[in-house]
């Protein structure tokens, strides 16, 4: 398979053999061209060259509508829900129960109900509108829209990214049920210790072409498939912690902070240099605390100072006037102008130090841009850029760019890697390092706790919007979390 967009070769001569009934996973860097094949399978683009076999027989998919008539359906990466519909609205958008030109609701509904209990969320009235659910609940909205087809294969793009560790284990044992129905899954991931759990065999893309096509799962250790991936081994992917001094300034200083019905009485310090991790499940409010100490959030109770002062309750202004800087979780949605090029996205929080007789600099802006570039090694090197045209990984640096231009003292980094693959990561983890040691307050909120714990200094364990204990990372593990947020969930 080939396609190019504009003289650009997103693929060049990819190949991939699905079997009935299996979990086949794709795994590549971002811009390796999963997306591109993906949206080809799916009828979105139509590609310059190669050939579709499907069930023996040649065939074409000129549209969406043509690949779920032959039994492919998709689900991406970027919910693609309607919050105004209710979920059953959702599920059949486009192929309405009708009978007489009228819906059928009770009949939609009913289906819908049968469709959430398979996926294990029976709990979900169908007449609940999407726009209230959370993330998570979206990506299951989803998967039961994709199910309400006649479906054989069903391609799923990072399907795990705003799932906690339950509704993981839910979607592997959905899958698994799939599977067992003689469906075929194309699962795409950057959780490497997914596929051990629920991959059977392994195609990896790099550059556009195919590395490795249909390597079987328990044959092929994780170092070849970087390797495949990257062109390159990678070890030691969490930098070494740079010690914090005992005499380290605090910068950051939250005291009994608390949103009434998310969160209450969250008590942390941040020293210069130091990083700090919230760790608990999807829905425990650690998103929630981030944008409460950035200003997004109006705390009811409580204070934030920063370098001893004081913050106003619900001002980002003052926040970010105080150093404080936010890269929100869904960064593409949150954080970033996407139509804007690079350099309008680095310089947004510190327009007034480009302005000049009320007019912006733009060279300056260029100049300073072109600095973080190069320091952050943002690729592609180019500031006029539109943001969207970046993978994950260099868009989580536009981010990190933004609040070193401004000279913020406060980071605070809400799943800083989802959605980037594993050389990108490497190279955050050790920017974030890099910025701590700078003398700057880190505070990370991730789902994937084994990152929380390698770049954290101190660790504070949440679940339903309480800290549950707070410790130096060194004293405790992965399932030393689990067990806490466990019991703290069933208190």
């Amino acid at each position: 398979m080939t396609k190019s967009f504009a003289g650009v070769r997103a693929l060049r001569g990819v190949d991939l053999e699905v079997r009935p009934g299996e979990v086949h996973c794709i795994l590549g860097q971002n811009g390796a061209g999963k997306s591109t094949l993906i949206k080809v399978l799916a009828g979105v683009h139509r590609p310059d060259d190669g050939e579709i076999s499907w069930l023996g027989a040649s065939v074409e998919i000129p549209n969406p509508e043509s690949a779920i008539e032959l039994g492919i359906a998709t689900m991406y990466q970027e919910l693609d829900v309607v919050d105004g519909l209710t979920i059953a609205e959702n599920i059949f958008l486009g192929h309405e129960l009708a009978r007489g030109g009228f819906t059928k609701r009770s009949e939609a509904a009913k289906q819908t109900r049968e469709l959430l209990r398979r996926l294990g969320h029976p709990g979900l009235s169908p007449h609940t509108e999407v726009g209230s659910l959370s993330a998570a609940n979206k990506q299951i909205v989803s998967m039961a829209r994709a199910l309400s087809h006649d479906i054989k294969l069903i391609i799923m793009d990072e399907p795990s990214a705003v799932l906690d560790t339950e509704e993981v284990k839910n979607l592997f044992h959905v899958v698994k049920e799939l599977t067992s129905e003689g469906i075929a899954v194309v699962y795409i991931t950057h959780r490497l210790e997914e596929i051990r759990q629920i991959g059977d065999r392994i195609t990896v893309l790099k550059d556009g072409r195919t590395t490795a096509v249909g390597l079987p799962v328990s044959e092929t250790p994780t170092s070849e498939l970087i390797r495949l991936m990257t062109g390159r081994e990678i070890a030691n992917v969490f930098p070494p912690a740079v010690p914090v001094p005992g005499d380290a300034p605090t910068v950051l200083d939250v005291r009994g902070l608390g949103v009434t019905g998310l969160f209450d009485d969250v008590s942390f310090t941040v020293r210069a240099g130091e990083v700090v991790g919230l760790a608990g499940l999807v829905g425990s409010g650690r998103s929630e605390i981030l944008e409460t100490v950035y200003g997004a959030r109006r705390a009811t109770s409580g204070s934030v100072a920063v370098g001893g002062k004081t913050l106003r309750r619900g001002s980002v202004v003052h926040a970010v006037r105080a150093g404080v800087g936010l890269s929100p979780e869904e960064r593409k949605s949150q954080g970033l102008v996407l139509d804007e090029p690079i350099f309008v996205n680095v310089t947004l929080s510190s327009m007034s130090r480009f302005a000049k007789a009320g007019f912006l600099d733009e060279r300056s802006e260029r100049r300073i841009t072109r600095e973080q570039i190069d320091a952050l090694e943002l690729r592609p090197a180019d500031p006029d850029r539109p943001a969207m045209t970046l993978s994950g990984g260099n868009q989580q640096k536009i981010l990190l760019a933004r609040w070193l231009v401004h000279g913020t003292r406060v980071l605070l980094l809400d799943e800083p890697t989802r959605g980037v693959d594993v050389g990108a990561r490497a190279e955050i983890y050790t920017l974030i390092r890099r910025l701590a040691a700078a003398g700057n307050a880190v505070v990370i909120v991730s789902s994937e706790i084994e990152e929380v714990l390698g770049l954290a200094d101190t660790v504070l364990v949440i679940a339903e919007g309480r800290v549950l204990q707070t410790l130096p990372a060194s004293q405790i593990d992965e399932h030393g979390v689990l067990d806490l947020v466990m019991k703290g969930t069933a208190a």
